[in-house]
């Protein structure tokens, strides 16, 4: 049994293991798909990271 903490170890890949879920990936997806999921993966963290953020008020935008 390793000393790590159990939520360290999820995330300790090696690089065969990266490389296997890699291979899954693409076998799953195909790799016309995986450019398509990435983006709507960026759209939908850019969209969360907004959402975020208070709405800005434009009369204390136009007194600054």
């Amino acid at each position: 049994m390793s000393a790590m903490t159990p939520s360290l170890a999820l995330i300790a890949f090696g690089i065969w293991e990266m490389l296997l879920l890699f291979g899954v990936i693409m076998l799953l997806f195909g790799a016309k798909k995986i450019p398509e999921l990435a983006r709507g993966l960026g759209a939908g963290v850019r969209n969360f990271k907004g959402e975020l953020n208070p709405p800005r008020d434009s009369e204390t935008d136009e007194k600054k």
